[in-house]
């Protein structure tokens, strides 16, 4: 008798045009494309407050910084919870 080989616990799939793509990654190209839509959208300049000095900027280099910062945070966090603990 055959039997299904795949793994229980494997990442979600889904296929597309014959591919099987990870729904992590449908999830994170679709917040991806309203991010980028997002900044797009607002070219306006803005007045930011850091600490001392006040700055005039467009508001989508504000967004920018603020999604690569938050990006940042997030790959560092994940990488954390990934690594083994440490035997002391």
């Amino acid at each position: 008798m055959a039997q299904n080989t795949t793994p229980p616990h494997g990442p979600s799939t889904l296929t597309v045009k014959g591919r099987n793509v990870r729904l992590r990654t449908i999830g994170v190209s679709v917040l991806a494309v309203l991010a980028i839509w997002f900044i797009a959208a607002n070219t306006g300049s803005v007045s930011v407050k850091l600490w001392i000095p006040t700055v005039t900027l467009p508001l989508w280099v504000v967004l920018t910084v603020t999604l690569l910062v938050g990006v940042v945070i997030g790959w560092l966090l994940a990488r954390r919870r990934a690594r083994p603990p440490v035997a002391r």
